[in-house]
């Protein structure tokens, strides 16, 4: 089966091959023999129901510095593929909403994976928040009164902002933290939206599991220990990368998210886990995929593939 495929991501020339999981897709994709081609969001047009951008065809190489070579741009109907890939990094913020409005317009009869409405409709932050009973104690809020009311009731806090990623602006509250104030003032002035508010678990020093689910199917985890002077245990701050098995507890919570990730098309998700709670489920552009790999765990890139394979079949 040949299958034509687009992917829409951040400028490839960007990327840090060594870890980035739209490139190995990419890799197997190309591995397969399916045609491969790419854009980056902000080149999407809609114009009356057609839905084009100038797409590039695209050979990839696992070569660092080297990674790429590109075609001429040539502007396509982007209904003419068989897949696209939506794999553009966050922020999830208005842009990328527009585009999953976008893609939402020619799937699914394209296959756009993640599925562009569920994308939309599940920030990381927000959808974990359907399955309290796997999750630490949790707070979205910006009123004052309230956070300081969880904080009371749970002490020490993690701060972070609803729609962040990578790490980036994650905060341990102490319990009488002269931090707070400033730091209030600070998320107040720097996002609208309400923040996250969770209660700190000590056991994050031993690791921050990513475990990935294929269309709800446990595929593969890796265990990221954060620095030793860091909270963050995200590889792209300086965490480790550590081979890992599932416990009991992290299989039941991968049992009872399935269901509903197949039901929201899903099919290539993150989720991440601390001492057997359930923090974040990641569905706009999910890692880990490198990584689990290189320490010898299984081929995450080509059971996704399978999996594509499967749901266009007879194309």
């Amino acid at each position: 089966m040949k299958l034509n495929v687009a992917v829409q991501m951040d400028p490839i020339a960007r990327i840090n091959i060594r870890g980035d999981s739209t490139f190995a897709l990419m890799l197997e994709a190309q591995k397969r023999g399916h045609g491969l081609s790419y854009f980056t969001p902000d080149q999407l047009s809609l114009r009356g129901e057609e839905l084009v951008a100038p797409v590039q065809v695209v050979t990839v190489r696992d070569e660092a510095g080297n990674h790429f070579t590109l075609g001429e741009p040539k502007r396509q109907p982007l209904n003419a593929f068989d897949v696209i890939l939506l794999r553009q990094e966050p922020p999830f913020d208005i842009a990328y909403i527009t585009s999953t409005h976008l893609l939402e317009r020619i799937h699914p009869r394209t296959l756009v994976v993640n599925d562009p409405a569920s994308v939309r409709n599940a920030p990381e932050k927000m959808f974990v928040l359907n399955f309290p009973q796997l999750m630490p104690p949790t707070l979205i809020s910006r009123d004052l009164d309230e956070i300081n009311s969880f904080r009371e009731e749970h002490g020490a806090v993690v701060m972070k902002p609803l729609h962040g990623h990578g790490g980036a602006a994650v905060f341990r509250v102490m319990p009488q933290d002269m931090n707070f104030g400033s730091l209030f003032d600070m998320f107040s002035v720097t996002f609208r939206e309400p923040w996250v508010i969770q209660r700190f678990l000590p056991e994050v020093k031993h690791g921050d599991k990513r475990i990935i689910l294929i269309d709800g199917e446990f595929a593969g985890a890796v265990n990221r220990v954060p620095a030793p002077d860091d909270l963050r245990s995200n590889m792209v701050r300086g965490g480790a990368a550590q081979s890992t098995d599932l416990s009991p507890r992290e299989r039941e919570i991968c049992d009872t998210l399935g269901p509903a990730l197949r039901e929201r098309g899903l099919l290539f998700v993150g989720i991440d886990v601390i001492d057997g709670n359930l923090t974040e489920i990641n569905v706009t552009c999910p890692t880990g995929i490198r990584a689990i790999q290189r320490l010898g765990g299984p081929d995450v890139a080509a059971k996704i593939w399978d999996t594509i394979e499967k749901k266009r079949g007879g194309k």
